[in-house]
């Protein structure tokens, strides 16, 4: 049998990419979204898409209101989602977001007796969030072996990061070589109901750049266009 793998779908083309990677290392994968109060569904219909579209059995989606603690563009729409770079990290970032979803990431696949973990996290082509980084993501691996039951018993939990040290043209390309369908995916900040993005936020520039470095047709519907 395969080994099992939990996998974090966000909607987005990273999420995406690394969920055909893990089926490509031949992971049985379950998939893993959050519902956490961002600005639109549109990247949890994503997310439903693409676990659709790699014929994924299990997707759960757990629900969460980061609104409760606020201080992001993301999850506080007082707060406007930047449309020009500016220098730092951004007010796009979420407060220890990719702590909580790992460490439900974690807490669930400790009951499915599951020790690998697939998050698309990039240190490359990002928006300088420091949940994103390698040494976090070391750290964090650390934790799960300390703070779990099934670590102290001697079970080892693998975060697998494998677009970390990737760009973001990297990225597309292999996501295109395992037949991810990047039409499926949705990257931006404040996309419309349908999934219309708006072209000027940070993740869609990005996003934008991706694809014309790797020299391929981005089938995103943008606002503008």
């Amino acid at each position: 049998m395969n080994r099992k793998a939990i996998v974090l779908v966000s909607g987005g083309l990273d999420s995406a990419a690394t969920l055909a990677i893990a089926l490509e290392q031949n992971f049985d994968c379950d998939a893993l979204s959050f519902d956490y109060g961002q600005r639109h569904i549109a990247e949890i219909n994503a997310a439903k898409r693409i676990v659709e579209s790699f014929k994924i059995k299990n997707h759960k989606i757990f629900n969460i209101d980061l609104t409760q603690i606020g201080e992001s563009a993301l999850t506080d729409t007082t707060i406007d989602v930047p449309e020009t770079p500016a220098e730092g990290i951004p007010v796009t970032y979420v407060p220890a977001r990719n702590t909580i979803f790992l460490s439900l990431a974690l807490a669930y696949a400790e009951t499915q007796h599951t020790f690998d973990i697939f998050i698309g996290v990039n240190a490359v082509d990002y928006s300088g969030y420091p949940d994103c980084r390698p040494e976090y993501i070391e750290s964090f691996a650390r934790t799960a072996k300390l703070a779990t039951r099934a670590g102290v018993e001697g079970a080892n939990f693998t975060i697998h990061t494998p677009l970390i040290k990737l760009s973001k043209s990297e990225i597309i390309k292999k996501g295109q070589q395992l037949g991810v369908n990047y039409s499926l995916t949705v990257s931006c900040y404040q996309a419309d109901e349908k999934g219309h993005a708006c072209g000027v936020c940070d993740s869609c520039r990005i996003r934008i750049r991706g694809f014309n470095d790797a020299g391929i047709s981005d089938p995103t519907t943008y606002q503008t266009s």
